[in-house]
């Protein structure tokens, strides 16, 4: 009665047990005679409401993948419809939205950015603070998601912690690009007849810091990046009164910059005659409750704890060597988190999911920036204060007799910084056509709030010495997503798919004075824009077609090749078409990978991955204005009308695993740009030597890693 599942590619080291946990779906139709025959379905995702642009990725991926470097966010950056425009930074780019439309979402709760030298506001950063180590099977979402995901318009990151083992106590050591790192697992205690309650943990420290010393460049000039993080998870089963777990993830980095001037024509990070001291955390911690109130449904509860900042100082070398400073800013965010959400089965083709999502946020600003036109410092902001964001949502899906499988979701998001109620549908449908192809369509409507920094942004009035806040009622952006797939299998692992997609954006903040930004734009730099007086008049539009070809793992071999052709476009105030700072206009990825076994203890891996994608579009150095204001002048007249030469990069991966009698090691190096082909990163402008500069993308650096498990 249950759809057969199929788990591949597990690796079994003789250093850790091997926990499967498995989940089947109950087939929807009854005949007089069913013959069952399993099949290799990959690509679908762990939520089985999400009807397209969604999979789930596994553990060995995120390991496996060229390039990856352990880190979920590179890692996706291989599938179609996403791209990457810095190799410094994990900032995922879908069908040509900011990376800042990205959720993030941990054991069900939403997290902030979960990356180190994070700015609020950002979703991205050089070095990820989730350990997959700790993961299980996880989700990726890339548009018209499910009504359970809200406030967010380009995709989603939906992550799992896996259980520790429950049986016996084991260790992992590791160091690699992510850093230095140690982990424990095992049960809390023995118990005859119940299951054992098992606990988790792994803490991680800088490994940069190591290469910088052996005379690799890290993109950050002279300074040494310093961070750390420690995840945790507590897994405390009961029989009658459910599944209790106590889960965390908490990180901090600091990094100064610029201070070492003769280093800083390669810095990536950092504009020239300027140093910036720059520091962020974030702390996680929640408690989940898993309740089966029947055979038929079952209560998931969390309530979570997060905290999570920022710190920058910047200033200016433009007179000779004298430090001017330029800005200053304290920023902070709490959020206490419920969430709650009920599934029931009515029947075997019919079940739904109704939630509740609360969340109360303490939030505290402090920026400043010295003013050239009023030749002192200026407070951008300056003040605290709360919000409450409310969502509740339904979603249902049926399966018919004639391979229809349909999808219904309505979301209700209340914004208590304007008391706004929005009202966002969703619907999808698959249609199963003879057993090797289905049809898919997906339409949803989606909003988002702005960045919580951009509603606290302060006018200046001088007349009166004194400021406004203007950005404080201006409304969430929406987003309307309509995606078609059509999948094709021919074989059990060889997979063919092509999606296109059209996405409308509106009630997007935009600036009566400065009519060619727009809030689309932002997160195309390592901040976000302050802008002030900023009215929802804006409107964008992506639309594309994606191609992806997929070999899954076996016998020793897989491979995937993905094409993204799309076009992303913005209207600011002025209401001109214009291109998005992330409109590339096309990536093609292939990537591949090989199993040799050595002897039955022993096996070496070869994986290699190309991407050549669109280059990065920019907005042009006025030198004229620049050399005149002794200042960085850009051309917003031509704004994002240029981009880069095309981006180009080749990894290659090599691995050698080996199992002892009661330990497994693995040894792994990635040429990270094996042919040293170095793409243009960004234009500047050096105010001391009065010329333009080019910085290049990372060049070749080897990337090694070691881990024992006991």
């Amino acid at each position: 009665g249950y759809n057969k599942s199929v788990i591949s590619n597990v690796l079994l080291t003789s250093g850790k047990e091997i926990i499967l946990n498995v989940s089947l779906k109950e087939k929807a139709y009854t005949v007089d005679e069913l013959i069952i025959r399993p099949e290799k379905n990959k690509e679908n995702p762990k939520n089985e409401m999400a009807s397209v642009s969604a999979r789930s990725f596994s553990v060995e991926e995120t390991e496996r993948f060229a390039g990856s470097l352990g880190d979920p966010a590179r890692m996706v950056a291989n599938y179609a419809g996403v791209m990457t425009q810095n190799d410094s930074r994990n900032d995922i780019i879908i069908r040509g939205n900011s990376p800042s439309g990205v959720l993030w979402r941990l054991e069900g709760v939403e997290i902030p950015n979960p990356n180190h030298f994070g700015a609020l506001g950002t979703t991205g950063g050089p070095v990820s603070m989730i350990n997959n180590n700790l993961l299980t099977d996880s989700d990726f979402l890339a548009g018209a998601f499910p009504a359970e995901y809200g406030n967010a318009t380009a995709g989603a990151f939906d992550l799992y912690l896996r259980s520790g083992n429950n049986q016996s106590t084991e260790f992992t050591g590791q160091v690699g690009f992510n850093g230095f790192e140690a982990g424990i697992e095992g049960p809390l205690s023995h118990r005859e007849n119940k299951p054992n309650p098992s606990y988790l943990a792994n803490f991680r420290y800088s490994t940069l810091e190591m290469m910088h010393d052996l005379g690799f460049s890290t993109g950050t000039g002279a300074a040494i990046p310093e961070y750390q993080d420690l995840t945790y998870l507590i897994d405390l089963p009961a029989r009658k009164a459910g599944r209790f777990k106590i889960f965390g993830l908490a990180g901090n980095s600091f990094i100064a910059l610029g201070h070492d001037m003769e280093d800083s024509t390669g810095n990536q990070y950092n504009q020239r005659g300027v140093t910036t001291d720059f520091g962020s955390d974030l702390f996680v911690t929640g408690l989940s409750h898993l309740y089966y109130p029947s055979e038929k449904s079952k209560l998931n509860t969390t309530l979570s704890w997060q905290k999570t900042g920022s710190s920058a100082k910047i200033d200016s070398l433009k007179e000779g060597d004298v430090y001017i400073p330029h800005y200053g800013s304290e920023q902070a965010e709490t959020k206490f988190s419920f969430t709650t959400q009920f599934k029931h089965k009515i029947n075997s083709a019919t079940h739904f999911y109704i939630g509740l999502v609360t969340d109360f946020y303490k939030l505290s600003f402090a920026d400043s920036v010295n003013s050239k036109d009023y030749g002192r410092f200026i407070s951008l902001a300056n003040n605290e204060g709360n919000l409450a964001l409310i969502r509740t949502y339904g979603q249902i899906q049926h399966s018919f007799k004639n391979n229809l499988m349909t999808y219904s979701g309505l979301n209700l998001m209340l914004s208590g910084l304007n008391n706004q109620i929005l009202v966002e549908p969703r619907l999808g449908m698959k249609y199963t056509l003879g057993g090797r192809s289905a049809l898919s369509l997906g339409l949803g409507l989606h909003s988002q709030l702005q960045p919580k920094a951009v509603y606290f942004t302060q006018s200046y009035m001088e007349a009166s010495d004194s400021y406004i806040t203007t950005n404080e009622n201006i409304d969430l952006s929406r987003s309307l997503h309509l995606v078609a797939e059509y999948d094709y299998r021919f074989s059990k692992t060889l997979r063919l798919k092509l999606e296109s997609y059209y996405q409308y954006l509106f009630k997007v903040p935009v600036k009566e004075s400065f009519p060619e930004f727009s809030m689309l734009n932002a997160g195309d730099q390592f901040g976000l824009p302050r802008e002030d007086s900023l009215i929802n008049t804006g409107t964008g539009r992506n639309y594309g077609i994606e191609l992806t070809l997929e070999k899954f793992l076996e016998q020793g071999y897989y491979f995937l090749f993905t094409t993204s052709l799309f076009q992303s476009e913005y209207r600011g105030y002025d209401k001109l078409w214009r291109n998005t700072a992330f409109n590339g206009n096309f990536v093609f990825n292939l990537l591949g990978g090989y199993e040799i076994k050595l002897s039955e203890k022993s096996m070496l891996t070869f994986d290699v991955k190309t991407v050549f994608a669109g280059g990065k579009r920019y907005l042009a150095i006025d030198l004229e204005k620049s050399i005149a204001e002794n200042d960085e002048i850009r051309d917003w007249d031509s704004a994002y009308d240029k981009k880069y030469d095309p981006y180009f990069r080749t990894d290659f991966r090599i691995g050698y695993k080996m199992n002892g009698r009661r330990f497994s090691q693995e040894w792994g190096i990635d040429l990270q740009n094996l042919t040293n082909y170095k793409s243009l990163f960004i234009e500047g402008y050096d105010a001391q030597k009065k010329e333009v500069y080019q910085v290049y993308q990372q060049g070749f650096v080897p990337m090694m890693l070691y881990r024992i498990q006991f």
